[in-house]
């Protein structure tokens, strides 16, 4: 019987799938839109729909609940600042899952997890501390 067992365990211990979730997680909300497989990216969908709803909710104990999932204060920030006004008028449905074909090596299925209404320019841009005030951009 299957009962209580809702997610999948993607042949990991539940600290690694806890852990590589608030990387993904991570990851997602500083890029807003990432490549993974097909079973990760819809088990993180849940994770950051609650932690987007704590980003509109926008209080201390929002944003003290949101560190203790994502361990990535920077993150949190744009959380926060960013994501939480911009979804602020929507009931939820805050990503998508897009199926993106098979991976070359072993043909596992490939699925892009994204944002509704990204920011398309987020893609590949670093916010961390050497984003802002790092080296010279060459001319």
């Amino acid at each position: 019987m299957r009962h209580g067992s809702a997610h999948r365990k993607l042949n990991r211990t539940s600290e690694h799938r806890r852990a590589m979730f608030a990387n993904m997680a991570a990851a997602l909300i500083k890029h807003e839109q990432i490549v993974t497989t097909l079973p990760k990216a819809k088990d993180l969908r849940p994770i950051v729909e609650k932690l987007v709803t704590l980003g509109k909710r926008g209080d201390l104990h929002a944003r003290r609940q949101a560190i203790a999932e994502l361990r990535d204060v920077a993150m949190v920030k744009k959380l926060f600042d960013v994501l939480g006004p911009r979804y602020k008028d929507r009931q939820g449905g805050y990503t998508r899952v897009l199926k993106a074909g098979f991976r070359y090596g072993d043909s596992a299925p490939v699925g892009v997890i994204e944002f509704v209404d990204r920011d398309v320019s987020a893609k590949g841009k670093d916010s961390g501390p050497t984003a802002e005030g790092g080296e010279a951009e060459a001319a």
